[in-house]
């Protein structure tokens, strides 16, 4: 059964590995076959990923999208937890979860767990300004 996607005029969406901008006006796409799909929404720039969970999101997405290079991403992730872990240690129930997804290769419900973990690192932050 293919997956049925609306776009919005100049919606962006990445399709296995090809990044797709919508034109003008609306569109609807079927996608027959099983590949990875990340709506404009889910999508993270390398330039946006300006902090340490932010930079976890956009290793997963490259897991999900770029499978080819997945040692690579494997190995910076793991770099990059254990620096979250040292920095926040209450990050770790949350990064245990993720890593379980990364594990059984469930790279998307991997992107939906670190949302939150962004969240909680921008409370973190948030905070820590107000206190100084």
């Amino acid at each position: 059964m293919a997956l049925k996607i609306s776009l919005k005029p100049h919606e962006r969406i990445i399709i296995g590995e090809a990044v797709i901008e919508n034109g003008d006006s609306r569109t609807n796409l079927s996608i027959e076959n099983n590949v990875p799909i990340l709506r404009g929404k889910d999508i993270m720039r390398e330039a946006e990923a300006d902090s340490p969970c932010k930079r976890i999101y956009f290793v997963i997405q490259l897991m999900y999208i770029n499978e080819k290079n997945i040692l690579q991403h494997h190995s910076l992730y793991w770099q990059l937890v254990k620096e979250v872990i040292n920095a926040a240690p209450g990050t770790l129930p949350m990064i245990d979860q993720i890593s379980r997804q990364i594990l059984g290769k469930r790279y998307y419900q991997a992107l939906k767990l670190v949302k939150e973990l962004i969240e909680y690192e921008q409370e973190a932050i948030e905070n820590a300004r107000k206190s100084t």
